[in-house]
């Protein structure tokens, strides 16, 4: 089965609220279509009737005729756009939470290269629905209605209008085939380019550092270079056919007025005949050369709602869970694994713990033991893991995140910042938030000193990731953002890393304070101050717990074991191992 075919149709399923609209649509196209032959009626009968008869009231009559159907025309042409860029909108606001679910899912559990792509296709899907191309498409039907109406004015006018029709339907055929490859190669070469620019623009610092951005340009403008080649063969082809038929059109349309006035030279047909049959078969051409020249965009459309719709069907829809009650967070894992799909053995394997409320857990262990995994897995942002782990009794599926989320404190090696304000990311953007917690937060991870050096306090900007920030003030501001609200869970990714001693001080204190107040907090450490403040301890190796249990005790047990082969006394570094920090009682 092919992708198009495991789409399901998810967008299809959004516009059918929309069905009544686009039925209109369809309605109000069919009268304007209908009142485009006003037109050619107006000069048949000017020609024929007027004319040849002199009559002064009939053509005040005819004149003011025409003048109510053009006014009609523009005000169904105008219904018509507004209604058409409405659905377009309904659309974009009936998927945009799916579509912000299905970057944020494919981010963490699915498909990393979705990346924002899902964003700027249901923009290049609503700009479409929005604009006049949709128009040609809905008039095209009318141009064998057009066609017929020829052939009742002449026989050989209509076969006439007719091949010039299928001409031009050869070079919108002849189009898509010269340019649809081109246009495919040239979108995916500029998503890679996308991606590579903000690689670079990420992680600039080290790549102007160790001389990489010669190299990184070089890269990303190879890309950039093959993307345009792709689009200008596109635009080249596209153009070339675009200009043919343009220029085929007035042919076409000369053409058919010169073989009218053969045919009235004949007195086979009257003057009125001859140019009420060159504007219809102009309006017939219209259609089909506005689709020729649409024809790109209409690609870029049609690749992107594909493409939109297989994320949206390939992502699993986010449904309403139970409440449960405020959590406690009495948190158990049986067997926990973390695993990366294909690889040969598990990253981390068989972790079991059991860490009632008030608990304080260390996890300690050489780099690439598994601890950060650890973390990820616990609070459930690893993307495959096995086993048994439970917060009060329920699996994290049981648990709606958001909610959850309120009480959940995490710091992560990598911290990074929304771009907004100090305040706004302690407090999680939470529009209702109290001042009071976001104080109690900041002064817990012995930031508000810091703040208040800034202009503007809490309200200062920090920039697009936190760029205004030195990495030590980011730390502390997502250690804060962690403790905010009173979490019952707190995890922290060495949260010492760039702590002065001061730092570390609060650091211990706020992770007492928490466990006081009733909060299991996890530590994942290099630094032995990271643990003072912890009553048990798990040491990893290889991706499996070689000991876990009371903090005196495994640190006994650990340190004394002998040294293996690689130097790392039973899973500790050397800066694990010394200065063994005193036992804080619970």
């Amino acid at each position: 089965m092919n992708d198009d075919q495991q789409a399901t149709g998810t967008i299809s399923k959004a516009l059918k609220p929309a069905r009544t609209a686009m039925f209109m649509i369809v309605v109000f196209s069919f009268f304007v279509n209908l009142l485009m032959l006003t037109g050619p009626l107006f000069m048949l009968q000017i020609y024929d009737r007027v004319l040849t008869s002199g009559s002064i009231p009939t053509l005040v009559a005819l004149g003011v005729l025409v003048v109510l159907l053009y006014t009609l025309y523009g005000f169904l042409e105008y219904i018509r756009g507004r209604i058409l860029t409405r659905v377009g909108r309904m659309l974009d606001e009936d998927l945009q939470k799916p579509v912000f679910h299905a970057i944020t899912f494919h981010a963490i559990f699915g498909a990393r290269q979705v990346r924002t792509q899902p964003a700027q296709d249901l923009s290049t899907v609503r700009q479409f629905l929005s604009g006049p191309t949709p128009f040609s498409f809905l008039d095209l039907p009318w141009t064998p209605i057009y066609l017929l109406v020829i052939f009742l004015l002449h026989f050989v006018l209509g076969i006439a209008a007719t091949i010039a029709v299928v001409i031009l339907a050869v070079f919108a055929i002849i189009n898509n085939l010269l340019t649809r490859k081109h246009v495919e190669k040239f979108q995916q070469s500029a998503q890679r380019a996308t991606m590579a620019n903000e690689e670079t623009r990420r992680n600039v610092e080290i790549a102007t550092v160790l001389g990489m951005l010669g190299r990184l340009r070089a890269r990303w403008t190879g890309t950039v270079a093959d993307s345009l080649q792709s689009q200008t063969m596109a635009s080249d082809r596209g153009g070339l056919v675009t200009a043919m038929s343009k220029s085929m059109r007035m042919v076409f349309q000369s053409g058919i007025l010169a073989l009218g006035a053969y045919l009235a030279v004949l007195q086979e047909i009257s003057p009125g005949t001859m140019i009420a049959a060159s504007i219809i078969m102009a309006r017939a051409l219209a259609p089909v050369e506005q689709v020729v020249a649409q024809w790109q965009p209409f690609l870029s459309f049609k690749k992107s709602w594909k493409r939109l719709d297989k994320v949206l069907s390939n992502t699993p829809p986010q449904e309403d869970k139970m409440p449960l009650p405020i959590p406690k967070v009495h948190l158990t894992a049986n067997g926990l694994m973390a695993f990366v799909p294909g690889a040969e053995k598990p990253i981390i394997s068989n972790i079991n713990f059991d860490l009632p409320p008030g608990s304080g857990l260390g996890i300690i262990g050489p780099t690439g033991a598994g601890k950060s995994t650890l973390a990820r897995a616990i609070i459930g942002v690893w993307p495959h893991i096995k086993g048994d782990l439970r917060f009060d009794g329920a699996t994290l599926e049981q648990w709606d995140r958001d909610e959850l989320g309120k009480y959940i404190g995490y710091l992560p090696q990598d911290v990074e910042l929304f771009d907004g304000t100090i305040g706004e990311n302690i407090s999680r953007f939470d529009p209702e938030a109290d001042p009071k917690e976001i104080l109690k937060a900041a002064q817990a991870a012995n930031v508000h000193e810091l703040v208040l050096k800034f202009k503007d306090g809490y309200n200062s900007r920090v920039g697009e990731g936190g760029t205004n920030l030195s990495g030590g003030q980011r730390q502390r501001i997502g250690l804060a953002r962690a403790l905010y609200g009173s979490p019952v869970l707190v995890v922290l990714d060495e949260p010492n890393a760039s702590l002065d001693a001061e730092g570390e001080a609060a650091l211990i204190r706020s992770i007492a304070e928490t466990r006081k107040n009733g909060g299991t907090v996890i530590v994942v450490a290099h630094r032995p101050s990271a643990i003072a403040a912890l009553d048990s301890l798990m040491v990893l190796r290889d991706g499996t717990a070689i000991a876990y249990g009371p903090k005196d005790e495994v640190l006994s047990k650990v340190l004394a074991k002998p040294v293996p082969k690689d130097g790392q006394s039973g899973g500790l570094t050397a800066t694990q191992r010394p200065n063994r920090p005193e036992p804080v009682n619970k």
